[in-house]
């Protein structure tokens, strides 16, 4: 109990500097101390190191001296491999779920996508969230908890990017089409559509987080 207090401090602090850095109000290659960020965010250096430690496993900041860190470049290259490896898994996955026995119970997604555009969500933030839950389930839904694991690891690591995809409304509308067809389809159990509508659906939302990502680092740039 007594690690609790310190524990949600540390989360609080990650979730900040993660914010920081996903809205580039962190640019890479800025350099800052454990001293500076624990000052600005009014707690200890000991939750801003736990948090630190954190954000560096993921591949984002990395230490540059005894107390001071650096925010890594973007790694436009790692990404296109980590977007690989999500088109193999989810490739994988719902292949899968066309032939799985009993067929998967998919209902939780169906009440989120397949809806009238009226009633489709609009927050950018919230429909990031339902992105992420829509390719998580259909990765649980194969029942195989190491493949879901190892998406989910990811999805972790893609998501600075990735979640720039729905700052646009024309994408959200275009990721709750897409994500209609692909359920639809899978849930009909015809394997060869769901890949192709799949990876098209993959392929396309890498292109456009690399372009809005690479446009907003050049605002950021600009206004800093």
């Amino acid at each position: 109990m007594s690690n609790a207090p310190r524990l949600n401090l540390a989360d609080t602090a990650y979730t900040r500097l993660r914010d920081d850095l996903f809205e580039f109000r962190l640019l890479p290659g800025d350099r800052f101390t454990e001293t500076e960020v624990a000052q600005r965010l009014g707690v200890s250096r000991t939750p801003v190191r736990q948090a630190l430690f954190r954000l560096e496993r993921e591949g984002h900041v990395e230490v540059a001296t005894r107390n001071g860190w650096r925010v890594l470049p973007l790694d436009f290259d790692r990404y296109d491999q980590l977007y690989d490896v999500r088109m193999i898994l989810e490739l994988a996955a719902v292949q899968r779920l066309c032939v799985q026995q009993p067929a998967p119970d998919l209902h939780e997604l169906q009440t989120i996508w397949l809806v009238a555009p009226a009633d489709r969500q609009r927050d950018p933030q919230v429909v990031a969230r339902l992105d992420e839950n829509f390719h998580e389930i259909l990765m649980a839904a194969t029942g195989n908890q190491e493949l879901a694991r190892i998406f989910h690891d990811v999805t972790e690591r893609i998501r600075i990017i990735r979640r720039l995809d729905f700052t646009k409304p024309e994408r959200i509308q275009h990721t709750y089409d897409e994500h209609a067809q692909i359920l639809r389809t899978v849930l009909a159990r015809r394997p060869e559509q769901a890949v192709m509508l799949l990876r098209s659906h993959i392929e396309t939302s890498k292109a456009e987080v690399k372009k809005i990502t690479l446009h907003r680092l050049h605002q950021a740039r600009r206004v800093g």
